[in-house]
């Protein structure tokens, strides 16, 4: 069992996100700015829900691996390098290993944050 009271890996997991989604709105109701779910974390692999509360913001920060934001619900802003990308619901960006990044919501979102440390070929 991981330190999250529940299997994080394993040969085959599975989720209903809807279920998770509505965890996330809940724990959400009581923290600061924003709240994390690990779903997975199995070797180089990490799949996290990640809720922002409206005026919500991950400072800039960067990841050791390539990343995947996925929007389930309401809309985000990722800046990096001077750039702004508006993310809403069902979209997905790829964001190369290393590049410094932050992430803001004006009205809240949730999104799934996909991050991978395997070496590159």
């Amino acid at each position: 069992m991981s330190p999250v009271g529940r299997r994080v890996a394993g040969e085959m997991l599975s989720f209903v996100l809807p279920d998770e989604m509505a965890n996330v709105r809940r724990e959400l109701e009581a923290a600061s700015g924003r709240i994390a779910r690990t779903l997975i974390k199995n070797g180089p692999l990490s799949v996290t829900l990640v809720g922002v509360k409206a005026g919500g913001e991950l400072k800039e920060h960067s990841a050791k691996g390539p990343i995947t934001i996925q929007v389930v619900e309401g809309s985000v802003v990722l800046e990096s390098g001077g750039s702004r990308q508006p993310l809403s619901t069902g979209m997905l960006l790829s964001l190369d290993g290393g590049v410094p990044h932050a992430v803001t919501s004006e009205r809240g979102a949730i999104f799934l944050l996909t991050v991978t440390t395997a070496p590159r070929s």
